[in-house]
């Protein structure tokens, strides 16, 4: 028994005397912290240094984990900081606050040294990706039309010349200077006699300097988010552009004149060059351009030509079906655009009591037009008309929400379409999006969207500008998209009769508190893409009917309240929301099919989840904040058809089965 005491003593006396040595001896422990977290520093600035100068000459992504590596490392030493300044403020003789932060820097010790181990990267700083000279943009044949053969032939040689630097491009809207582009673009990444890059930017009506710079540093894998000064700008780029080989800068439909040097481009340097496509000769002459070429209309041969293509061979005409069908190529007045819209929505009809329906909706709104690039619109109208099918026709007024000249993904755009219920409903959401792509392929058959590619669509801008005339009134939108918008719209722009908003890729930061807008018949609400920070609660009191909300890559800290009363809410729209800390009760919003919560700082879900029992899709990936998922949730959630959880969070597989 005496043994057993004497045992126990000295156990006891030997973890007291660790504590006391945990205790008193931290100053010592921090030093060393100290020196190892400089150590890990120091690490940092060296893989950031490579980072940059191998981006900068070669063009290479880094890794996703070196980047979340580079981002623990500066959250660490944040942390560091705080815990040395708890100790300074620390009495010496307070022994329980001594012990907490003994522990706190033995934990923080292990954290570092698991990053030094991390920081070693034996498999590379950047992804392993195979070195292209860019991706093809055509998908489509180049068919007929020789005068834009002889085009592409005579812009290809002042390319390959090398005493010409800048080649313009000029020529009204929709008569091919995109096409035309498209393919020099294409030939030179399978010539192989041109040894370098291209790069291709589509520049827009309301683009500027900056949004120019950003472009170009985003497909050179160049990151300036934290350059705000134009000039480092310039020199960042300059010094990017000149490292590469050889290359062709593309800049698509360009506005305005920009001054080539503000941007950061370096003519010449390695035989690069610079080819602009543009409405106006003016602007493709003060750009520098000493060769300009001018695309003009089809001649009649031509445009007959190209409107028996877009028919397609399975369109068999009979005599007097032909004679009418010249009649309505010709009021497509030679401009391609028009003739490949007006074709492809033609495209099988045979009947000659359709085609004189056609020519005659042609004349009569064609009536009162005297210049070409005006001419075309009626011939979109008509395109556009001739879906017939309501839904069709929803569905493409839907893509001028988006920025002029924007990539749109298929699968955004779907998921849209089923969240705003412009689809016929099916039971499962495959069956939904199989309807989706579905409509996608008639819009490209109809020429009405150009695919991208398989993943990619996009919408013409006199295309888009018909979308928007028509939606000018029923429907009725307000689409201020990618204009560089630093403020909102004032609140005599948001009319009660608004059927969807669009303020997408702007710079809007701050929502005046005073703005509450009236639109009860509101139906769709995007914000995404801006710099938003707070949103005030009057904001949406008055958006009673409102169907979609997209808040996604927006600064939000907290979700207004004021969500919470959007009783007829199908989609609440905040991926890549990387400040947000907290949302409302949802218990309300009970007809809601899409939560998207991917990226945040959410520790805990709201409350009311349970409630949205018509949940048909849950995205909490990347919730690396997340810290739990209350048990029993999943079950009361019995329409949903897909869930991502975080990597970090179990889900029971008993809970999943009952889903």
């Amino acid at each position: 028994m005496a043994e057993m005491m004497s045992n126990m003593v000295e156990k006891l006396a030997n973890l007291a005397s660790e504590m006391i040595r945990d205790c008193y001896g931290i100053e010592g422990k921090m030093r060393v912290l100290n020196s190892e977290i400089q150590a890990l520093g120091n690490r940092a600035a060296d893989v950031s240094t490579v980072l940059h100068e191998k981006e900068v000459l070669t063009g290479r992504k880094r890794k996703r984990e070196v980047k979340g590596w580079l981002e623990k490392v500066t959250v660490k030493k944040t942390e560091f900081e705080s815990l040395n300044q708890q100790l300074q403020q620390t009495r010496f003789y307070n022994f329980s606050s001594r012990l907490h932060l003994g522990s706190l820097i033995k934990e923080m010790k292990l954290e570092v040294d698991k990053l030094v181990e991390c920081g070693k990267f034996a498999e590379g700083l950047f992804l392993d990706v195979c070195k292209t000279k860019g991706r093809p943009l055509m998908t489509a044949e180049w068919r007929g039309q020789r005068a834009l053969e002889q085009n592409l032939k005579t812009v290809w040689a002042w390319l390959m010349n090398e005493g010409d630097l800048q080649v313009g491009v000029y020529g009204m809207g929709g008569v091919g200077k995109t096409t035309l582009a498209m393919h020099i673009h294409d030939k030179l990444l399978t010539d192989p006699t041109f040894n370098g890059y291209v790069y291709w930017i589509y520049v827009s009506q309301d683009s500027s300097i900056h949004k120019l710079q950003n472009d170009i540093a985003h497909v050179l894998n160049l990151d300036l988010s934290n350059v705000d000064n134009e000039n480092h700008r310039a020199a960042r780029l300059f010094e990017a552009l000149k490292r590469r080989n050889r290359f062709v800068l593309i800049l698509d439909d360009v506005w305005e004149n920009f001054e080539i040097e503000k941007i950061g481009i370096p003519l010449g340097a390695n035989g690069s060059k610079l080819l602009i496509t543009s409405r106006s000769v003016d602007v493709c002459n003060r750009m520098g351009c000493k060769k300009n070429i001018k695309v003009d209309v089809l001649c009649e041969k031509e445009a007959w030509e190209l409107f028996l293509n877009k028919l397609g061979s399975g369109t068999k005409l009979s005599h007097e079906t032909e004679k009418v069908a010249k009649d309505v190529a010709k009021i497509c007045a030679g401009l391609p655009l028009g003739i490949i819209t007006m074709g492809g929505s033609m495209r099988g009809v045979t009947d000659i009591h359709e085609w004189r329906d056609a020519l005659e909706e042609l004349k009569e709104s064609s009536m009162g037009t005297n210049d070409m690039e005006t001419e075309v619109f009626p011939v979109l109208f008509c395109s556009f008309n001739r879906l017939r099918d309501p839904k069709l026709q929803r569905c493409f007024l839907y893509c001028s929400l988006y920025p002029e000249g924007y990539r749109i993904p298929r699968e955004e755009l779907i998921g849209k379409f089923i969240s705003e219920d412009l689809m016929d409903k099916r039971k499962t959401r495959q069956a939904n999006f199989d309807q989706g792509h579905a409509i996608l392929n008639k819009l490209e058959n109809a020429s009405l969207l150009e695919r991208i590619d398989n993943e990619r669509v996009m919408i013409h801008d006199l295309i888009r500008d018909m979308a928007l005339r028509v939606t000018s009134s029923d429907p009725k939108f307000m689409v201020k998209a990618g204009l560089q918008l630093y403020e909102m719209p004032e609140e005599q722009d948001w009319k009660e009769d608004l059927d969807k908003i669009s303020l997408m890729c702007n710079k809007i930061s701050i929502i005046a508190h005073c703005l509450s807008p009236k639109c009860h018949k509101l139906s769709s609400l995007i914000l995404r893409r801006n710099p938003l920070e707070v949103i005030p609660e009057s904001f949406f009191l008055h958006m009673h009917g409102l169907q979609v909300l997209d808040l996604s890559h927006t600064w939000i800290q907290v979700l207004p309240n004021s969500v919470a009363e959007l009783e007829n809410l199908n989609a609440l729209l905040l991926a890549f929301c990387f400040a947000l800390k907290h949302l409302p009760p949802l218990t309300k919003l009970t007809e809601l099919k899409e939560l998207d919560l991917n990226k945040n700082q959410i520790k805990e879900l709201p409350p009311g989840m349970q409630n949205l029992i018509n949940l048909k899709c849950l995205n909490l990936g990347d919730m690396s904040s997340l810290e739990m998922i209350p048990a029993g949730l999943f079950p009361k959630l019995s329409q949903l058809e897909r869930l991502i959880v975080p990597d970090h969070l179990q889900v029971r597989g008993k809970e999943m089965e009952q889903c």
